[in-house]
């Protein structure tokens, strides 16, 4: 038997009813989320990992503990949710300032500037720099720094090697890139450790302002990189 108009409606009804039930449990599970990540990174930045306290983050986010595991396994967790919106945060930052740059050279020196403003941000300094190669151990912190800004590294290094008659293959961009990427973290670091933070990231900004001038010298003088070397040939049997 055909069902009526109203028996149509009333189960339209009852379906709107429980996916906007779901959409709002959604909403407030996010929100949830997103409370606990924001007091967490407030509480690491001014007290740092050890002494700051689950109690003290769902007391904050005021939310419950039971909350708070629903989301994350722990404080070393959350932390991880923290430095990751960080690393995030960063990378978009220096993105930002990339885009529009056709100049290799001024891109190279736009992205520099934009990280050295970044490692003096209390944030940074505290949980990327300070806290999380410990919070996280090496390994996990340098995979998670690479995830963020590795990137962004690479795109800097293709324009300013790009910008000489110079054909390299991938692995030796990919060797430029992580030299690159290894003295800015170590730069970042001295930066932020730092007791005078603006004289040491002017000194760093000179620095490898001096190196970039230097590739844009070789550029322009057209003077060859090293390429691959010949493969060795197979010794020939006696």
């Amino acid at each position: 038997m055909p069902k009526s108009p109203m028996h149509r409606l009333v189960r339209e009804v009852a379906n709107v009813s429980a996916v906007t039930g779901a959409t709002r449990r959604q909403q407030y599970s996010a929100s949830t989320k997103r409370a606990l990540i924001d007091v967490a990174e407030e509480l690491f930045t001014e007290s740092g990992y050890a002494n700051t306290s689950l109690d003290a983050i769902v007391a904050g986010a005021r939310v419950t503990k039971g909350a708070l595991y629903h989301h994350f396994s722990g404080k070393q967790a959350l932390f991880e949710a923290v430095f990751e919106r960080v690393e995030s945060d960063a990378s978009k930052a220096i993105n930002k300032a990339l885009r529009g740059k056709r100049d290799p050279w001024e891109k190279a020196q736009a992205g520099l500037a934009a990280f050295l403003e970044i490692v003096r941000q209390p944030r940074y300094r505290r949980i990327v720099i300070q806290e999380g190669p410990s919070v996280l151990g090496y390994e996990r912190f340098r995979e998670q720094e690479e995830r963020s800004t590795f990137g962004s590294v690479l795109d800097i290094v293709r324009s300013v090697l790009g910008a000489g008659d110079w054909d390299l293959d991938e692995g030796m961009l990919q060797t430029f890139a992580r030299i690159f990427f290894g003295a800015m973290s170590s730069a970042g670091e001295s930066v932020a450790t730092a007791e005078d933070p603006e004289l040491a990231a002017w000194r760093v900004e000179a620095a490898i302002g001096f190196m970039i001038t230097g590739f844009q010298t070789l550029a322009d003088a057209g003077v060859d990189l090293p390429t691959a070397p010949p493969a060795a040939e197979a010794d020939e049997p006696e």
